[in-house]
């Protein structure tokens, strides 16, 4: 495997309980529009309905059955997304519990983009269907193109080549793989490098692994290639 290789890579008088509430700031300037209606204005809406109601012609049963399901609605959702977030949080904390293990750890991840010293690497990629032929072609990191390998016929599923950089002067290096099937149709092929990590990052929700100088999203890792 690559020894250094990273990615870059109710109703009232006509108006529906459920609309947008607006609420006085307790100033002259004007009201504060509330995108949302939680469910505790709901609750003081729908008393406030039930006490301004004419005696005369009271809201009528089924009208105030259906505010209250509507109320009850508006607390699950509301409690719905506390667990959501709450689950949310969880996952995260998992993910950087995780993350911190792999330092030290060689892993595969997505990606195109390979750290190179002057030590051969191996180009890791993956078939959507047999191939009957295809390029691996390597560029620097203005675009240009370094290196070309052409390949033979290759199964579906992950393939590699060897890279003898030697010679190559050190940096970021990128690839991209081309391969058609017996029809000459073109075939889907994915890019994969490795490397060992050697540090983890937290930037919020959002969890980074470091392989040399490159942060690879968390997400990106497929599989943990070696280590202790």
């Amino acid at each position: 495997m690559v020894e250094s290789a990273s990615l870059r890579k109710g109703t009232s008088g006509g108006q529906d309980m459920s609309s947008v509430a607006s609420v006085g700031n307790g100033s002259s300037t004007g009201t504060i529009q509330k995108n949302t209606l939680g469910k505790d204005e709901f609750f003081q809406m729908l008393i406030a309905q039930l006490k301004h109601q004419d005696p005369l012609n009271p809201m009528d049963g089924t009208d105030f059955t259906a505010q209250l399901a509507q109320f009850s609605s508006l607390e699950q959702l509301s409690n719905m997304n506390a667990s959501l977030e709450t689950v949310a949080a969880h996952q995260v904390f998992a993910n950087q519990i995780e993350a911190v293990s792999l330092i030290g750890k060689e892993i595969a991840a997505q990606g195109d983009v390979m750290e190179i010293d002057g030590t051969p690497v191996t180009l890791i990629y993956s078939a959507a269907e047999n191939i009957s032929k295809g390029t691996v072609s390597i560029y620097n990191s203005s675009g240009s193109l370094v290196k070309k390998i052409e390949v033979g016929s290759q199964q579906q599923g992950l393939n590699s080549v060897q890279w003898d950089c030697s010679g190559i002067e050190s940096g970021s290096y990128y690839f991209a793989v081309e391969g058609t099937n017996l029809q000459g149709e073109s075939v889907n092929m994915d890019t994969y490098v490795t490397g060992t990590v050697t540090g983890v990052t937290f930037n919020g929700g959002s969890v980074h692994i470091q392989i040399g100088d490159v942060d690879v999203p968390f997400e990106d890792v497929v599989s943990v290639v070696s280590g202790t």
